[in-house]
C-alpha cells in the first residue's frame, strides 16, 4: 500500500516517472520477455486497471518492443537476476491501484505468468491472483521515501532512499537501479547540541555513555594528617571542627536575562524545579555546617529555599541586593554547632559617589562555636564569617576595590577583640576576579599600590590593554567622606578610646592647672586683694605646654598614605588554584565556555615565606587550620560534560567545600 501511494503521488510528474519506469524496466524487461511472448507480455499490462497511468505504460512498453526481440533475448541471457526485494517492491508498484476497487474481473494475472515470475525471481510467497479484488497485504517493514540524491542528472529529482538515514551499502551498478532499494530500520539519532561560540571547536562527551558524577568526580583532600608550620600534629590537641560551603547557585532570573550564555544547556536543566532538586541534594549530600550562597533569588528563597533548609536544621540570614535587583547573599549556619553574636549586611551602594552606584551587597556574621559538653570548662574563640558577590564589569576595577575596602572595614569591625587583635575570619564569595590579580593579591598579602593602574587590570578578567582610552586608579582610590580609612578600616575604629578622652572629669581638668593659658592675666580681671592679686606658681618640673603636647593624641592613628591601600586581617585562600596532577588550573565556572577561577574561600593564617616545604603551602596555620577541602576541576573535564549548567551540576559555578578546626582552650 506504501508503494502504491508512492506511486500515485510519482506518475503524475512525467519526469519523475520516466526515472521509475527506466529503473523498473531496465531490471526486469529482461526476464518478463525471456518468459513470455510479445502478446502475453502487451496482454499483461492490458488486464491492470487502465488509466492515464496506463496508457502511458504501454506506451513505453511499445517503444521497448521496437528495440527487436533478438536483442532484448540476447541481453535476457545474460544479465543476471536482480535482487528479489527489489522484483517485489517494483511489481507491487505497478499492479496496485487502491482507486480502482470495482476491477472487472477479467483484470486478473494468469497463473502462469506468475509461477513464471516466482520461478525467475526465487520468489518464497505468491503473489495475490486478483489485483482489484484481493489488494496486497500490508507488511510491518522499512518505509519508502523519496529525498535528493547526487546521482546520474536524469535521477537526480527522483531517488528513494531510507527514511532518516543514507544506504549503507555501496553498489558498484547502475544507479538508475541502485536509486531504489528497501529502506533499513530508521535509528533516532540525537539532536547535536548548539554551540554558540563562534571560533571554537566544541569538545563532545566521551563516547560511552558515562554517568556525570563519574565525569564530575571530585576527590577530598584531606590535610589533618599532615604537619603544621610548628611541625606539630593538628590533632595533638581538642579541636573544633566544621565545613563551610560556597556556593553561586544561579539566581532564574539572571539566567534568562543572560540566556545566550546558556545556549548549549537543553530547556530541561534550566528549569528551576530541576535545578532547585539538584542543589538541595547537593547540599544535602556534603551537608555542610556553614553555607554561604550568593545570586539566590529573593521570591525563591522565601518560598522554597528557606524553608527547605530550614528542615535541614539551618538557620537563614539573607540581603537582598539594593535597587532592582531581585537577588542577593545568604549565609546559613547550624545553630546546634554554633550560636549567633551578631549579623551585620552590608550594602556597597552610596547615594551621591560615583565610584559606589552599584547595588552589589556582602553579609558578616559572628558565630560562637557551640563545645560539646563532653569536653568539660572550655572555651573556643567567635568566628567571623563574611559573604560577598564583587561586581562583575571587568573595566570597573576600582568599583571592586571600593566594594572590598567597605567589607574588610566591616570585618575588622565585627572580628575585632578587646585587645585590638582579631578572632579566626572566613571571608568567602564571588569575587568576580582571578588568582593573582591585584584584588587577590591584595586580598591575600595586605597592600596594593593602585595609583596610575589601568582599572581592568585589578581583575584580571579580560584583556583591555589594546584599547586607545584606558580607565586609570587615581589616588585617593575613594573621598574620605565615605569613613574608610587606606588600611580598610572605619574612622572611629582607629580611635577606640577618644569618646573617653573628651570626659571632661577631674584628672582631665587639673592638666590644665599650671599650663601656660593658665598663668596669664586676663586683660580687664578685677583686681582683689587674695583673689586675683597672685600669680600661681608652677612646680618644678612641670611642662608648660602639657595641652599642646597631648594635641598630637587627637591625630588620626594613620595617615592616608597616597596611592596604597592595605588590611591587617592575614588572609590566605584555600585552593591553590591548580590542578598538579593534570597540570592544569582550577576552574570555578565557564562564562562563554573558558574556564576560570572567581570564588574562593579565605581564612585567617600566616603568610610563610619559605616556599619548599613538604606540604606546599604558603601559609602557616593559626588558631583556625584548614583540614580539608573539595578538589575543583579542570576546563577540559568540565567541557567534556558539556560545561556549566550540565545535568548533574545545575549552577554556572562549582561549589566550594572546605574542612576547618578551631583550637580549644581552657578558661
Amino acid at each position: 500500500m506504501i508503494a502504491s501511494c508512492l506511486c500515485y503521488l510519482l506518475l503524475p510528474a512525467t519526469r519523475l516517472f520516466r526515472a521509475l519506469s527506466d529503473a523498473f524496466f531496465t531490471c526486469r524487461k529482461n526476464v518478463l520477455l525471456a518468459k513470455s511472448s510479445s502478446s502475453q507480455v502487451e496482454g499483461d499490462f492490458a488486464m491492470a486497471p487502465r488509466g492515464p497511468e496506463q496508457e502511458e505504460c504501454e506506451g513505453l512498453l511499445q517503444q521497448w518492443r521496437e528495440e527487436g526481440s533478438s536483442q532484448v533475448l540476447s541481453t535476457a541471457s545474460e544479465g543476471p537476476l536482480v535482487d528479489k526485494g527489489l522484483a517485489q517492491s517494483s511489481l507491487a508498484l505497478l499492479m496496485d491501484n487502491p482507486g480502482e476497487e470495482n476491477a472487472a474481473s477479467e483484470d486478473k494475472w494468469s497463473s502462469r505468468q506468475l509461477s513464471d515470475l516466482r520461478a525467475a525471481e526465487n520468489l518464497d510467497e505468491p503473489f495475490p491472483e486478483m489485483l482489484g479484488e484481493e489488494p496486497l497485504p500490508e507488511v510491518e517493514g522499512p518505509m519508502w521515501a523519496a529525498i535528493p540524491m547526487q546521482t546520474d542528472p536524469q535521477y537526480a529529482d527522483c531517488a528513494v532512499l531510507p527514511v532518516g538515514a543514507l544506504a549503507t551499502e555501496q553498489w558498484e551498478e547502475d544507479p538508475a537501479v541502485l536509486a531504489w532499494s528497501i529502506a533499513p530500520e530508521p535509528v533516532p539519532q540525537e539532536e547535536a547540541p548548539i554551540w554558540p561560540f563562534e571560533g571554537m571547536g566544541q569538545l563532545q562527551p566521551p563516547p560511552m555513555e558515562i554517568p556525570y558524577h563519574e565525569i564530575l568526580w571530585r576527590e577530598w583532600e584531606d590535610f589533618s594528617t599532615q604537619p603544621d608550620a610548628q611541625s606539630l600534629k593538628p590533632g595533638d590537641g581538642p579541636q573544633f571542627q566544621f565545613t563551610l560551603m560556597s556556593y553561586n547557585i544561579l539566581a532564574q532570573d539572571l539566567m534568562q536575562q543572560s540566556s545566550e550564555l546558556y545556549l548549549h544547556c537543553h530547556p530541561d536543566i534550566l528549569n528551576w524545579n530541576y535545578r532547585f532538586m539538584n542543589l538541595m541534594q547537593e547540599f544535602q549530600h556534603w551537608d555542610p555546617d556553614i553555607l554561604c550562597l550568593q545570586e539566590v533569588q529573593e521570591d525563591h528563597y522565601w518560598e522554597q529555599l528557606e524553608p527547605s533548609l530550614r528542615m535541614m536544621g539551618f538557620t537563614c540570614f539573607y540581603k537582598r541586593r539594593t535597587g532592582c535587583k531581585t537577588d542577593g547573599c545568604a549565609v546559613c549556619y547550624k545553630p546546634t554547632r554554633f550560636r549567633l553574636l551578631c549579623a551585620s549586611p552590608v550594602e556597597y551602594f552610596r547615594p551621591g559617589l560615583e565610584l559606589l552606584n552599584r547595588d552589589n551587597v556582602g553579609l558578616v556574621l559572628l558565630l560562637q562555636p557551640l563545645v560539646p559538653e563532653g569536653l568539660g570548662q572550655v572555651s573556643v574563640a567567635p568566628l567571623c564569617v563574611a559573604n560577598t558577590h564583587i561586581l562583575y564589569n571587568p573595566r570597573r576595577g576600582d568599583v571592586k576595590l571600593a566594594q572590598m575596602a567597605i567589607l574588610l572595614a566591616e570585618v575588622d569591625k565585627v572580628a575585632r577583640l578587646s585587645d585590638g587583635s582579631h578572632c579566626p575570619i572566613i571571608l568567602c564569595g564571588d569575587l568576580n576576579s582571578v588568582p593573582d590579580s591585584p584584588l587577590y593579591n591584595f586580598i591575600r598579602d595586605g597592600e596594593l599600590q593602585y595609583h596610575g593602574m589601568p582599572a581592568w587590570k585589578v581583575s584580571g578578567q579580560e584583556d583591555f590593554s589594546h584599547q586607545l582610552y584606558q580607565r586609570k586608579l587615581q589616588a585617593p582610590l575613594w573621598p574620605s567622606s565615605l569613613g574608610i580609612t587606606d588600611c580598610c578600616q572605619y574612622v572611629s575604629s582607629c580611635h577606640p578610646n577618644r569618646s573617653e578622652r573628651r570626659k571632661y572629669g577631674r584628672d582631665f581638668l587639673l592638666r590644665f592647672r599650671f599650663c601656660g593659658i593658665a598663668c596669664q592675666r586676663p586683660v580687664g580681671l578685677v583686681l582683689m586683694e587674695g583673689v586675683t592679686d597672685t600669680k600661681p606658681e608652677r612646680p618644678a618640673g612641670w611642662a608648660e605646654s602639657v595641652f599642646e603636647e597631648d594635641t598630637s593624641e587627637l591625630e588620626p592613628a594613620s595617615s592616608r598614605t597616597v596611592g596604597t591601600i592595605q588590611h591587617c586581617l592575614h588572609l590566605t585562600s584555600v585552593y591553590t588554584h591548580f590542578l598538579p596532577q593534570r597540570g592544569r588550573p582550577e576552574v570555578t565556572t565557564m562564562p562563554l565556555g573558558l574556564g576560570m577561577t572567581v570564588d574562593y574561600i579565605f581564612f585567617s593564617a600566616e603568610s610563610c615565606e619559605n616556599g619548599n616545604r613538604t606540604d606546599h603551602r604558603l601559609y602557616r596555620d593559626g588558631t583556625l587550620k584548614l583540614l580539608g577541602r573539595l578538589s575543583l576541576l579542570s576546563e577540559e573535564i568540565l567541557w567534556a560534560a558539556n560545561g556549566l549548567p550540565n545535568p548533574f551540576c545545575s549552577s554556572d559555578h562549582l561549589c566550594l567545600l572546605a574542612s576547618f578546626g578551631m583550637e580549644v582552650t581552657a578558661p
